[in-house]
């Protein structure tokens, strides 16, 4: 989803694990745009839904996204997403 103040701009359900939408193909492609639409809208670069995607992905990259937080592969270490000023 993309959401600005509370209010939501545009979403995609994906039920099915998590991974897939349950609507036909040109309608997801609709709403992905949608999508697409309102991230740039605010201020979003390039494709920020693919980007996303390749976060969790663990035969592409280094830095994963995981229930437990950002997590560098290489080393199997969590990434601090703060830093001491």
């Amino acid at each position: 989803a993309v959401v600005c103040r509370g209010r939501v701009l545009a979403s995609l359900a994906l039920p099915l694990a998590g991974l897939m939408s349950a609507l036909e193909a040109p309608a997801v492609a609709e709403e992905l745009e949608e999508l697409s639409v309102a991230a740039l809208s605010l201020g979003a670069r390039g494709n920020p839904f693919m980007s996303l995607s390749f976060l969790a992905l663990p035969v592409i990259g280094r830095l994963k996204l995981t229930d437990r937080g950002l997590v560098d592969v290489d080393i199997f270490a969590h990434v601090p997403l703060w830093c001491d000023v």
